[in-house]
């Protein structure tokens, strides 16, 4: 591999702008890789000299690079490193970065120009990594068996048995085919000596496959002459034999139903989970999704529980099973190591190779490869000593400031090494005081240089340095083969610290890796075989109960955020002005729709009073009835289903909430009129109707569609039906105004001037808000919406659905001469008991959606199979 644009034997300068970094401290810990920091890079022929700046000859790797590109290489890097920068917005690749304490959401941070290994170099990494995998996963198999490595004292008890992550309850577990690594990571460097070195072992749930696809597609696509002559080796074949090695350890074999799971949209990778499950065609699910019965585990479909065989993790091992593990866990599933222990599922990796991460193990990985192989390493680890033996600390206190200091046992997720050169005297005294309290909880490690790449950055080449996580998976006859590429990392110029592991959170940067080979390419594809006429005929595809709660909230949020705006803006509007009736019946509403506590006084009492209630309670994102609160939660079922929505869509979600947080707290807080208010409602009734239409014009039109639809439905069909009976309840249909209030909190005043012009009358109202099937805000149509769109998402079930909407309301059987009678007090008393009626019976129709397509606590036994 070559790791600058000069040969190992004539170490470049790369350019003033560079030499100032590299003077200033910016990169003065690479400043020993070059011999000489006055003289710019030579440009690939054809190239003019002020374009790239140059008088020194370039390395015969990248010379064949530039030439394959072409002599307008130089010219159009700009514009293909802007192309990059928008396929990656295009993309919505994204990295949740937590470094600073608080979740920030960034693009992912990809540059333009590949990192090259030739095959010499990779020959080697790729031996080395499956002599590290093998031994690794003979390790797992000692530890959580007959324990021989600790009895002889080639691994410290005090070390294993201490770590956290050695889960005791996955002691005695012999995973399917003895397997325990399915996947394994290692991040690696080249120091200046041109000798690689393992900085790191990821073997929990390794991040960065993901990426890494997304990385190769679209950077290949900026250099197609390059990655062709350069014989770049592709990933499908190795991505196409991850999976096929997790079928093959199944008992159900290319049956296997396989799932990938994420702790969900707060995780830092979250993106590459999401792209990942769409590469390889398998379903991203989350905890809530799954369950266990019988020992084995099942994917909670909308129609059912349909069984899972593989289950490739992207949860840390102490969160896998609340019921043996971390109690307090969300992200794990109850039962999930008793489906592992039966043999019932595959888990990848198997629980409880977090140990293995600790930096403390390192020094001792040599002696364990003596003994169980008769092997050295061919990839050797940076030194390391473990605090823990007494004498090693003591002999290394002294020089504390030359090393490295990790945490043994690092959290899940891994801990950030520190940089110790850069502490003052004191800092350093510091430090190992706390190292003096706990010395086994650290361990020093040499500090390894990584060799450098060049980035294309502001018409010039710069030298970062590179770390390489290489991955390797099992073939499932077991052996593995390693991915002939890698996520490769290189610093930021703006990283501002030493930082040899470059983690992403500290800012660094990636770039595609291209492995160079001098056998065949393999241009296998991860893609399925293409789908037939028939298969296609009638094809339903299956939605989680999670990503059919999501959208089932989704309705329900959207319809409820904008009753509450319509019915605020009303209130703010007609509070000086309105009769004690239409107060009556706008006091009740707030109140009914959690608007307002039901110990403020009504607006009839001290309209001021309800008016400043009104207004506090309208942005307070902790009040679940808020405006605030529902229009949260509308982007947090909308973020978890953001796969379903055009950007558009997604855009106006956001803008939603995001409008009506900034000005309405502004102009709360500032003391505006209510005016100004009412029309931060009105903007954000305007962005809500525009979300409507989204759900209405832009959605596929499939159960997850249908379910929303029901969700909003329910919602209205609630909300409509207790405005209609309060109104009756108040008796302020029976003013002008109150007759007027309660047509516009129908959305139906235009519907019914064109039918009955100035009609003030029972009967002409309740045809139009209750019977007209042509009215999209009527209870009839509204209802029998409802009816269809459950019926046909339910057609799996169809007694289900019959029996649950033979419950369900239906006011289309409703006589419109019996509900528009009085009784002998003049009161419409069978009207309003049938609204109280409808409003029960369409709430219990909600739990019943729930305990059926989200719970299936009603189809436990007729699901699980034995």
């Amino acid at each position: 591999m070559q790791t600058s644009l000069l040969p190992d034997d004539d170490l470049p300068s790369i350019g003033e702008q560079v030499v100032a970094s590299v003077r200033t401290g910016a990169a003065g810990h690479h400043s020993e890789l070059w011999a000489s920091a006055e003289h710019p890079l030579t440009p690939p022929a054809g190239v003019p000299a002020g374009e790239a700046r140059s008088s020194r000859r370039l390395s015969p790797t990248w010379r064949h690079f530039f030439e394959s590109t072409g002599a307008k290489a130089w010219a159009q890097m700009a514009a293909r490193r802007a192309e990059v920068q928008r396929r990656v917005r295009e993309d919505g690749a994204t990295y949740n970065v937590y470094a600073d304490g608080s979740q920030s959401t960034h693009e992912w941070p990809l540059e333009l120009l590949p990192f090259i290994v030739q095959p010499p170099e990779w020959a080697l990494i790729e031996r080395g990594v499956l002599q590290r995998v093998k031994l690794l996963n003979t390790v797992l198999a000692d530890l959580y068996g007959p324990q021989m490595l600790l009895r002889e004292g080639l691994l410290p008890p005090s070390l294993v048995l201490a770590h956290p992550q050695y889960l005791r309850p996955a002691h005695g577990i012999v995973p399917r085919g003895g397997v325990h690594l399915h996947i394994a990571a290692f991040d690696l460097a080249r120091g200046p000596e041109g000798r690689w070195w393992v900085l790191a072992q990821r073997l929990q749930a390794p991040s960065g496959l993901g990426y890494l696809v997304e990385n190769r597609i679209i950077v290949r696509h900026q250099f197609p002459e390059a990655f062709s002559a350069m014989h770049v080796q592709r990933l499908g074949s190795a991505l196409k034999g991850m999976l096929e090695g997790l079928l093959r350890l199944s008992a159900e074999g290319t049956a296997a139903r396989v799932a990938l799971l994420t702790p969900g949209p707060l995780s830092e990778t979250y993106f590459e989970h999401v792209f990942l499950a769409r590469y390889l065609g398998v379903p991203l699910v989350e905890a809530g999704d799954l369950t266990v019965r019988g020992q084995r585990l099942y994917l909670k479909a909308m129609h059912g529980l349909e069984p899972v065989h593989v289950l490739l993790r992207r949860v840390d091992d102490e969160w896998l099973d609340p019921l043996e593990l971390r109690a307090e866990s969300a992200l794990g599933v109850p039962g999930l190591l008793q489906a592992v222990r039966a043999g019932h599922l595959v888990l990848a990796n198997a629980p409880g190779s977090g140990v293995l991460e600790s930096p403390g193990l390192t020094a001792f990985w040599p002696a364990v490869s003596q003994r169980l192989f008769g092997d050295d390493l061919l990839l050797p680890a940076s030194t390391s000593w473990w605090c823990g033996e007494s004498a090693v600390w003591q002999h290394q206190r002294a020089r504390l400031g030359d090393f490295v200091v990790a945490r043994t046992f690092p959290a899940a997720g891994g801990g950030e090494p520190l940089v110790v050169a850069p502490q003052t005297e004191s800092g350093l005294r510091a430090l190992a005081s706390v190292i003096d309290g706990d010395p086994a909880a650290y361990t020093l490690q040499a500090r390894v240089r990584p060799s450098q790449t060049p980035v294309w950055t502001d018409g010039s080449l710069e030298p970062r340095s590179a770390v390489v996580r290489v991955f390797a998976c099992t073939d499932g006859r077991g052996g593995w083969h390693v991915l002939p590429g890698g996520l490769t990392r290189v610093e930021s110029r703006l990283s501002g610290s030493p930082d040899p592991w470059l983690s992403m959170q500290r800012g660094n940067a990636s770039v595609d890796t291209w492995v160079i080979t001098s056998g065949p390419l393999d241009d296998t594809s991860v893609l399925p075989t293409p789908l037939t006429a028939e298969q296609l005929q009638g094809r339903d595809f299956a939605v989680t109960s999670r990503a059919a709660e999501n959208l089932f909230w989704m309705g329900r949020y959207a319809e409820r955020a904008e009753n509450s705006v319509r019915l605020a803006r009303m209130i703010l509007d007609t509070l000086t002005s309105a009769t004690p009736p239409s107060l009556a019946m706008l006091g009740q509403l707030a109140v009914g729709q959690g608007l307002v506590d039901a110990e403020v006084p009504s607006p009839v009492q001290s309209a001021r009073v309800f008016e400043r209630s009104l207004v506090e309670a309208l942005s307070d994102a902790k009040d679940s009835s808020s405006v605030a609160f529902n229009l949260k939660a509308l982007r947090a079922s909308a973020q978890a289903r953001r796969e379903r929505m055009s950007p558009e869509h997604w855009r106006m979600i956001c803008e939603a909430e995001d409008h009506f947080l900034q000005h309405f707290d502004s102009a709360r807080l500032e003391g505006v009129a209510s005016s100004d208010l009412a029309a931060v409602l009105a903007r954000t009734a305007t962005h809500l109707s525009a979300i409507t239409g989204a759900q209405t014009d832009r959605m596929t039109r499939d159960n997850g569609w249908r379910l929303l639809s029901v969700g909003r439905q329910i919602e209205r069909l609630d909300t409509l039906a207790d405005t209609l009976a309060t109104a009756f309840e108040t008796d302020a249909y029976n003013t002008d105004e109150g007759f007027g209030l309660l047509l516009q909190l129908f959305d139906s005043v235009i519907t019914y001037r064109a039918q009955f012009q100035a009609r003030r009358e029972v009967l002409p109202l309740l045809s139009v808000v209750i019977f007209d099937t042509d009215n999209p805000r009527s209870l009839a149509w509204v209802a029998r919406t409802m009816h269809d769109r459950l019926r046909k998402l339910a057609r799996t079930d169809a007694a289900w659905a019959d029996e649950v909407l033979a419950k369900a309301p239906d006011p289309q059987t409703w006589s419109l001469r019996a509900l528009g009678t009085v009784d002998d007090d003049g009161h419409y008393t069978l009207l309003v008991e049938t609204l109280r009626e409808c409003i029960a019976g369409v709430r219990e129709l909600s739990d019943q959606i729930g305990r059926k397509l989200f719970s299936h606590v009603d189809s436990v036994h007729r699901a699980v199979w034995q």
